[in-house]
């Protein structure tokens, strides 16, 4: 049974929104520290990602661990009354998250994923290096840029370019 009344249920739910959530925002402020730029909500792409960099070809979601079913996290818990609506809900959520990074994938796009619990202060900072340095990698394969190894003999004018 709910310790809140239907009118209470109704106030909650209805003040949580999909834009502009705290994990969003942490991971906005994140990218933009380091130098990342993007745009938000990119009306032309299947599933309006959260966050698109265009210069990486990659669109970031930022998924909630209850509204998009994450399996086996601790914050994603079924509710114990109306079970069949919750889980038809949470279903075609995690239906149309596929369809969408599907779509997107056979544009050319690549498709990151953060869950909220992946945002929480423990693992937050291991979170957003890795997504740096994911983007990173990105970056370099997608601009096929020369990297440069230096033996301890030679000077970096003698140094030659390696293919990544």
């Amino acid at each position: 049974m709910d310790r809140l009344t239907k009118e209470q249920r109704h106030k909650n739910m209805a003040a949580i929104h999909s834009k502009d959530t705290k994990p969003e925002i942490l991971v906005r402020k994140f990218l933009f520290s380091r130098g990342f730029r993007y745009r938000l909500n990119h009306p032309l792409l299947p599933g309006k990602p959260d966050i698109v960099l265009r210069k990486y070809k990659t669109c970031i979601f930022i998924n909630g661990c209850f509204w998009h079913g994450h399996d086996g996290c601790k914050y994603f818990v079924m509710p114990k009354t109306r079970i069949d609506f919750w889980q038809a809900k949470i279903e075609r959520n995690k239906e149309r998250d596929s369809e969408n990074q599907r779509k997107l994938a056979s544009m050319g796009w690549h498709c990151i994923t953060i869950w909220e619990c992946q945002l929480k202060p423990k693992v937050r900072e291991a979170t957003l290096e890795s997504l740096s340095y994911t983007l990173s990698l990105i970056f370099l394969k997608n601009h096929k840029v020369k990297k440069y190894e230096l033996h301890e003999k030679d000077s970096l004018i003698a140094a030659e370019p390696l293919d990544i």
